[in-house]
């Protein structure tokens, strides 16, 4: 029985091998990434007596060449939380924190959590490389939603409240009609100086040229409404240079984040839980794959109270003699990115007010009882979070007895 523990680092990793009894068969040492140290490390791990295990954190990307090797090589490998080691055996008065002493940690782990360990398979390469595609969206996301504000912004100096004038949704392209009329119609003088019969026909020229539908009244609403505004900025090359600028690199991030959505819907439809999941309450083609990708695996979690400390939104406890609180927030310890799906998914659920749903039902109950915003929608996010649990975990038990 050998327990192998890597401490892994950017380019480089520090492995420990102990066996039950802290008997140690190898001081840390450490191993570059590269194809001949990987190499090396596989025949050494491979050359071991008996039955051999290798555990490492699961650190952004840096653990993914060792991981690769080792699984690769047929060794059984494990990926672990790092939340879970940092909270391992802090028994004592003395804080180290050093690469060898990281390493000797991750195989004492190893050792007193043998027999539940989950090993690496082709399956989790899959759950990676979408949870990969999540964490690509999220960061286009955040660079949309600067470059939109951005684009009103600007547009505040030349015609004030654009955005505003329109309630067409989003397409599926993510193309939205009030920034196709802008990057035509930028200034406010573009539609009152011409006239409303020259402002109509081009108008609805622009509607017919993007596939919009063209509304006899809306021509006169946008002229009246132009009327009205004030803008600081002049008619000249230069805003209008700069307002187009910003609403093509509008356009391209929202086309790239439509591919990756898509790509992520695709990959996601490759693994058992996808239809058992989007068949849930409040969940889409958007949602859906968010929620795969950041929980992974299901059954690496033992029981619902785990999946819900990953997620951040169990209940804190805070309770000493004879003083119990009533009220703690929640642990906010796990994935953050899950807790905003989970609130996303929350809000479509308040809005679409499906009595026959029970996170609707629950999360209805608590706010009729006068609970703040954030207490109800973190309880129905837990309450979701259960429920899906034990759907999926029905799910993938049905598929691991169909297979057998």
């Amino acid at each position: 029985m050998n327990a192998v523990g890597i401490d892994v680092s950017k380019g480089r990793s520090t492995i420990a091998v102990l066996r039950p009894g802290g008997i140690t068969i190898r001081r840390p040492f450490d191993v570059s990434h590269s194809s001949a140290d990987l190499s090396s490390l596989v025949q050494y791990i491979g050359s071991l007596e008996g039955d051999t295990r290798v555990v490492m954190e699961s650190t952004g990307r840096y653990h993914e060449p060792v991981l690769h090797a080792l699984s690769d090589a047929g060794i059984f490998v494990s990926a672990v939380n790092p939340h879970l080691i940092r909270n391992y055996g802090n028994n004592s008065l003395r804080k180290v924190k050093t690469d060898p002493a990281d390493a000797m940690k991750i195989a004492r782990y190893t050792i007193d959590n043998w027999s539940e360990l989950r090993e690496y398979t082709g399956m989790d390469n899959i759950r990676s490389q979408l949870k990969i595609l999540n964490t690509q969206t999220a960061f286009l996301m955040k660079q949309k939603t600067a470059v939109k504000n951005n684009l009103i912004a600007l547009l505040d100096q030349t015609y004030p409240g654009v955005d505003k004038l329109f309630t067409s949704p989003v397409r599926t392209d993510g193309s939205e009609k009030w920034v196709d009329y802008v990057y035509s119609f930028w200034h406010v003088d573009c539609v009152r100086k011409i006239g409303i019969k020259a402002f109509s026909e081009r108008y609805a020229a622009f509607c017919k040229r993007h596939g919009y539908n063209f509304q006899k009244g809306k021509p006169q609403e946008l002229f009246d409404a132009s009327k009205e505004l004030i803008a600081t900025q002049p008619k000249d090359l230069i805003c209008k240079k700069m307002i187009q600028n910003s609403i093509e690199q509008l356009k391209l991030l929202s086309r790239h984040i439509v591919e990756l959505r898509s790509e992520m819907d695709r990959l996601a439809s490759t693994l058992p839980e996808y239809s058992t999941v989007m068949e849930m309450y409040g969940v889409g083609p958007v949602y859906g794959p968010q929620l795969i990708a950041e929980i992974g695996d299901v059954s690496r979690f033992p029981r619902r109270e785990s999946l819900t400390a990953f997620a951040g939104v169990d209940p804190g406890k805070n309770d000493s003699g004879q003083r119990i609180s009533k009220s703690v927030h929640a642990s906010k310890c796990g994935s953050s990115r899950l807790r905003k799906t989970l609130f996303q998914i929350m809000s479509t659920i308040l809005q679409l007010g499906d009595n026959d749903d029970p996170v609707y039902r629950f999360l209805d109950k608590k706010r009729s009882e006068g609970k703040d915003y954030l207490v109800y929608m973190t309880a129905g996010a837990n309450k979701f979070l259960r429920i899906y649990y034990g759907k999926v975990k029905e799910c993938l038990r049905q598929q691991t007895n169909a297979t057998e």
